[in-house]
């Protein structure tokens, strides 16, 4: 049975104290005639020793229940996260939409400008808003990579700010350069476009772009978001690059049965 006693050795002791605690509790409770006070606690270890000794496999059962457990317990806050950040999720006056702004179906991406997996995704969104007239999308600016990202998005906000007809192009052309996004690589790519320097610049004075930055912080923390691109599909939070079909599919399921599975 050595190798119970290494495997037990590799949980934590949180989980272990769950186990045996519960196995006592049973233990005691079928005892027969004895009672709480007729066990002690040496008595107790021994039976649970014993009994895990000859049945090694209810660890691994445990640990798989504790785990479904947490999942659902983490996915049921999320569910109520969602619910009570509908409004500021789906209908920020601070987020940029694309696609239709009147669409029926909306799918929320966070995205931070130095994501190479971002990167790479862009096109599936471009591909989902080309191929669906009635999908709604909403970026929010979720700079998770360091300063350069967090510089790129201020610039990004001043940019939807005092020219938001210029934002698509400007998105495109800032995520899809090579190197890093930065305050230099952003405003490069905004003047691009034609913006005027003195209103962009002085747009990005303002405390809108640390507000816009801050309202998204918010929601991904209440969402459990760590990492970019996460989308958000109707009560669903999709974590990663997971490509076009699968956002397909649910954005579909949303469309015929009002959830993302039918």
């Amino acid at each position: 049975m050595t190798h119970v006693f290494q495997f037990s050795r590799r949980l934590c002791p949180p989980v272990l104290l769950r186990i045996f605690s519960a196995s006592a509790l049973c233990l005691a409770l079928i005892a027969g005639s004895a009672t709480a006070q007729d066990i002690d606690r040496g008595e107790i270890e021994k039976i649970v020793r014993e009994y895990i000794l000859q049945n090694p496999e209810i660890i691994a059962e445990a640990l798989t229940e504790l785990d479904r457990r947490e999942r659902e317990a983490a996915e049921a806050a999320r569910l109520q996260a969602l619910n009570d950040s509908a409004d500021v999720l789906f209908n920020s006056t601070r987020q940029v939409v694309m696609g239709n702004p009147e669409g029926s179906v909306t799918l929320v991406e966070f995205f931070d400008y130095n994501c190479g997996y971002c990167k790479r995704a862009y096109g599936d969104m471009m591909k989902l808003i080309e191929g669906d007239p009635d999908l709604k999308v909403v970026l929010k600016e979720f700079p998770v990579l360091g300063q350069g990202s967090v510089e790129a998005a201020q610039v990004a906000v001043a940019v939807n700010s005092v020219a938001p007809d210029k934002y698509g192009e400007f998105h495109e052309t800032l995520l899809l350069s090579r190197g890093q996004a930065n305050r230099a690589s952003a405003l490069k790519a905004a003047l691009e476009t034609g913006i005027e320097e003195d209103k962009l610049l002085a747009a990005m004075e303002t405390e809108e772009a640390g507000l816009t930055i801050e309202e998204v912080y918010t929601i991904a923390n209440r969402l459990g978001l760590t990492g970019t691109p996460s989308y958000v599909v109707g009560n669903e939070v999709v974590m990663g690059a997971v490509g076009y079909d699968q956002l397909r599919n649910k954005l579909d399921a949303m469309k015929n049965c009002g959830q993302t599975t039918c």
